[in-house]
Parts: C-alpha cells; structure tokens; sequence
C-alpha cells in the first residue's frame, strides 16, 4: 500500500502526520509525508518518508476561512504534481491542509482526512464547539442546544457551498468527501453524543517530537513542573513570564521544552532548551501549557494534570473540557498573572483529585496502540476502495476514557471496526476555528 500523509502549519497538525507515517513505514507500507521543508532534517533523522510541500502562492486575504481555501485550491495542482511520481493508492490530508483532499481529487485516488483534536462536528445535542458552554443537562439546555444547532448547522452549509466553488474551479465534482476520518484525540476530551458520525474513528492521539535528546531537569527533589508554550499562531503571551515569576521561591522545579534555547540567564531551579517532552512529563507532577490537544494528550494520556492557559483555535474548547472533566485548572488569557498562576500549580498540586483523574485517561496497558488503530483504518479503506464505517469494538479507547469522571466521553465511542457499504455520506469536520469552514 502506498500512502501520500500532507500536512502543512502548525507543529500541532504536522507531529500526528509525522507520526503516522513512521506507522505505517514500520507496518511495511510505502508511505511519505509532504510538509514543510523544515522539518526534513528531524523527519530524515527518525527515518519517515518525507517530500517538502510545494510554497503557496502569497494570499493577504484577511478573512482566514476564505484564504485558506483560495490557497489550498492553488496549491492542489503543484501538490498532484509532486505526488504524482509516487502514485499513491491512498492520500491523508490534514484538517488544516485541505489542499491534500483536492489533489487526491485531481489524482483520482481515495483521502481519508486526520483530525488531530476532539471532533468538532456540529451536533443538537451539544452546544457549538468553543462556546464554552456546558452540555445540557436538563430540557431547557438541551432546546438551547438545539436553537444553536440551528444557527451553526446553516453556517455550516454555507462552508460546504463555498468549498464546492473551489472544487468546480479545478473541475471537479461537488461534494467529495474523505472515506474515513481519523480522530487523533484523546478519549477522555471527546464530547459524548449520540450521533457520532459513521465516517468518524477514534483511534486516539499520535505522538511524534522532533527533539533529538533529553532536556536535564534542574537538580534538587521538589516536585518537577513541565512549562509547554503553545506552538499555535496566535498564541497566548506571557505564559513562560507568568510561569518563573509566579513560581519563583514555591519550590518547585521547571522543565520549559523549546524549538529553540532561550535567551538570557535563568535561575537554577529552571532548566529550558529543546529536549523530548515524553520523558519529563514522566518525571513531572503536573504540566503547564497553553491547551492544545498535542500537548493535553501527552500529559493526560501519560497520567498528569494539567494546568492551561488556552490560546486561539481548538484550545478554549479543549481547555474548558479539561477543566469539566477535573483534569487541571484553567486561567483566561486575559487573567492570566503570576499569582494566579502559582495558585492554580498549588491547586493541583495540593489535592490528589486532579492525579487521580488524570491516571484514569491514560491509555490503557497491553491495548493496541492509536498509531496501530490508525493504519487498521486505513488498510480497510484501501482493501474495500469504499467509504468505511466506524463500529464499536473491544479495541476503541471507549473503556478507558469512561474510567474518567469527565462524563465526556462518547456513548458507544467509534473506534476501528469492520468495514461497511456507506449508507449515507456524513459531513466532514470542521476547522477549529470557525464553524464555516468544512475540509475539501
């Protein structure tokens, strides 16, 4: 089987595309990842297949969901062209990359689309996604929930006309959609709903780091804090500033993983330069990021609370469901100073509730892993050339996630199951950004 991953933006999007391309690379398929040209070097050095992406043409449109499908319809030519020589059976496009759907449209070859973070499908029965309102609990929340439906569900029609334009400018036909979804999230942030949509598995989150070593935590043996800053546009300033200022003189030490060594000096209880998360989220107590789901899954799925100070995008929805769950604090950006924040790290610190909670989303031992759930699908919809169903199983992350006193995860999670003829063709994700914008 060979499969072409494309993945472009955000180290949020192209680290879960990273990681299944190693996957499928170690289940013996040819598969290469086309993202930016950046990361060849960390992607050549882990041994993953990769191409650089094609450079987009300059687009200064400022409405964001229309830019992003004007040069996501301009670089669908140049991106067939490049995978071309490789003749993919099978093409993996990232939400946010949704040129990747439109040259596999252009190559006539079936895509399945990875949705890195909670499903954000609009649903009557939940409120809009990053609303930040509570699901309903009672009949006049669930008619709340309702009205809004009504409102998001037209702005998402009009998403899918516009998406059509552009489709019709390559000449193709309307209304394509992806065979299968990948939900790369955590089961214990999924939203629980009744109408989890046929095309949607969750498989789980998929983990890839670029460091190529260990970042050493500062000496001493009080508790071990990890200080994640956001990689998303748009992120939360302040937040590291916030971090050592409040925590200065509580005790505690700080591992502040980077891309890039910092600049200046810093006192001996913090240490900070690129280095592998993984490990130090063993090591710490809790983790302090911004909210997006990559870094809310590896702390959570490794059994650590968290505290959050969520940027834009996904991550006020993710943040505001870790915080329902009991699985950390959450600060607002703009309450976001150093005596909050060394009072939400003795929070969770002070009462095990949170580690507790924590422990119980992790993945469960001996389980097959999401990465092997996730070439499982995709080895389905290749082998059946249609559209695959997602069915409940013994191997969805469902059990575990219910273990969460969360009450979020999905009744009857989807995970990968057997394959069957589409019935109908279920609507494709939303962005995380806006409840217009629909991938092609």
């Amino acid at each position: 089987m060979r499969v072409a991953v494309v993945a472009a933006g955000d180290p949020g999007h192209v680290f879960p595309a990273a990681a299944l391309t190693a996957a499928l690379t170690a289940r013996g398929h040819d598969a290469l990842l086309c993202t930016g040209s950046h990361w060849l070097p960390a992607l050549a050095r882990d041994g993953v297949p990769a191409a650089g992406l094609p450079l987009p043409p300059p687009n200064d449109d400022p409405d964001g969901v229309r830019r992003l499908r004007a040069t996501s319809r301009r670089l669908a030519a140049p991106l067939a062209g490049l995978l071309t020589p490789f003749a993919p059976d099978l093409v993996v496009a990232d939400v946010m990359t949704p040129a990747g759907g439109l040259a596999a449209g252009l190559l006539r070859t079936p895509w399945v689309q990875l949705v890195p973070h909670p499903l954000q499908d609009p649903s009557p029965h939940l409120p809009p996604s990053g609303s930040g309102l509570r699901p309903a609990r009672g009949p006049l929340g669930r008619a709340r929930d309702r009205r809004l439906h009504r409102i998001t569900s037209r702005q998402w029609r009009q998403g899918e006309q516009e998406t059509d334009a552009e489709r019709a400018r390559l000449g193709l036909a309307p209304g394509s959609r992806p065979d299968a979804r990948l939900v790369a999230a955590l089961p214990a942030l999924e939203a629980r709903r009744p109408d989890w949509p046929a095309d949607a598995h969750l498989v789980g989150p998929l983990e890839w780091d670029p460091a190529e070593s260990d970042l050493a935590p500062p000496p001493g043996d009080g508790p071990l804090i990890l200080l994640s800053a956001t990689t998303v546009a748009g992120a939360v300033s302040g937040l590291a500033a916030a971090t050592l200022g409040g925590l200065a003189g509580s005790g505690v030490r700080v591992a502040w993983t980077l891309l890039e060594p910092p600049d200046g000096e810093l006192p001996p209880w913090v240490s900070a330069g690129p280095g592998r998360q993984g490990p130090l989220i063993d090591a710490a107590a809790l983790v302090v990021c911004g909210g997006g789901h990559g870094i809310l899954a590896k702390s959570l799925g490794r059994g650590r609370p968290v505290v959050t100070v969520p940027g834009g995008g996904e991550q006020r929805e993710n943040a505001d469901r870790v915080r329902r769950a009991g699985l950390g604090v959450r600060i607002l950006p703009q309450r976001l100073t150093p005596g909050r924040l060394r009072a939400a790290v003795a929070t969770v610190l002070g009462d095990p509730r949170y580690a507790a909670r924590a422990a119980a989303a992790r993945h469960p031992a001996g389980a097959r892993t999401p990465a092997e759930r996730a070439v499982d699908v995709l080895e389905r919809v290749v082998e059946h050339g249609h559209r695959t169903e997602a069915t409940a199983t013994a191997e969805t992350p469902s059990a575990t996630a219910n273990r969460s006193s969360s009450g979020t995860t999905p009744s009857g999670t989807r995970g990968p199951g057997a394959v069957a003829p589409a019935r109908s063709r279920a609507r494709s994700a939303s962005s995380p950004t806006d409840t217009r914008r629909t991938p092609v």
